[in-house]
């Protein structure tokens, strides 16, 4: 007895500080793949979070050649910045980033990229990532702390995502950017007014088929998530995991099961927005559906490094 007792108390330490957060707090919350997998033994570890260079990757996703594309997909699906879409933009015309709901009936077709984000710099400890400036007033504090020069396209990058947070959200939007795995528990659950919730994320069942577009198959099994008000959250390029997360109203999210034409198996959550009348008239969204600003549900998929997080169908 007392054998296993040490063993469980090693195990316990060995567990980084934010996963122990998660367990404590969310005790029947399965974690999803785009948060675990940002959970190394030295995420604790700051000094594995200041290689800036192999840490703020551009999470661009290629066309059929491989090809880069300019823009994140998190501000292709959010940002009513990106309202006067450029042709390399509208490259995304010839994949399906927005669709109808009932483009997610069994049989449908649709081209894909599920692409995979190249940053994969990790959490830090809630205690280590409030000890770190994180505004544009500290800039130069910022550059210091990770050795970045200020003209250096990290430094441009690290700007960018803190100029994103700080950004007024659009009416109705709650947004935070959350700067460790502890405040997006905080925030998610805050939101949702519960600590009974599902996390949920993307999965790609095959390696390697993140790489280029395939042609997908819904398959039978459709499955509504409970909850007319979601918190979504999508990481940012940042030396160590910052996700911006916002609660949204008038939601719907779905898991769905995909097929690759080359047998790929997708595990795919889908967001539908019910309500786009505070939406540009100029949004991508409606210049690739044909469709107006207002109560027509507009979709897309998350990608596989954005989190859904909703209610769980057995909370009060």
């Amino acid at each position: 007895m007392l054998q296993l007792a040490a063993v469980a108390l090693a195990n316990h330490a060995a567990q980084p500080a934010p996963q122990l957060y998660w367990n404590s707090l969310l005790p029947n919350t399965q974690m999803p793949r785009a948060i675990s997998e940002l959970l190394h033994p030295d995420s604790t570890n700051e000094e594995k979070s200041t290689n800036i260079m192999s840490a703020v990757g551009n999470g661009k996703p290629t066309d059929h050649k491989g090809k880069p594309e300019n823009i994140p997909m998190a501000n292709v699906l959010y940002n009513n910045r990106y309202d006067h879409p450029t042709d390399n933009q509208l490259h995304y015309k010839n994949v399906a980033i927005f669709f109808l709901e009932n483009d997610m009936r069994p049989g449908a077709t649709t081209n894909f990229q599920f692409a995979r984000n190249s940053n994969m710099a990790t959490f830090l400890p809630r205690v280590s990532a409030q000890s770190i400036p994180f505004s544009s007033n500290k800039l130069s504090e910022i550059f210091n702390h990770f050795s970045v020069k200020p003209t250096s396209v990290e430094a441009k990058t690290i700007k960018q995502t803190i100029e994103e947070c700080e950004a007024p959200g659009v009416k109705g939007e709650e947004k935070y950017c959350a700067t460790s795995l502890e405040s997006m528990v905080d925030f998610s659950t805050s939101k949702l007014r519960t600590r009974n919730v599902q996390a949920i994320s993307t999965e790609v069942l095959e390696k390697g088929a993140t790489m280029f577009v395939h042609k997908y198959t819904t398959m039978p099994g459709l499955k509504k998530l409970a909850g007319d008000k979601v918190v979504v959250c999508h990481k940012q390029n940042y030396p160590y995991a910052v996700f911006y997360c916002h609660a949204i109203k008038s939601t719907a999210a779905y898991v769905l099961s995909l097929k690759g034409d080359v047998g790929v198996k997708v595990k795919a959550v889908a967001i539908c927005h019910l309500d786009t009348s505070e939406w540009s008239p100029k949004h991508l969204a409606f210049q690739i559906l044909k469709v107006k600003p207002g109560k027509i549900p507009i979709c897309h998929f998350l990608p596989t490094d954005h989190i859904v997080w909703v209610p769980n169908h057995k909370s009060a």
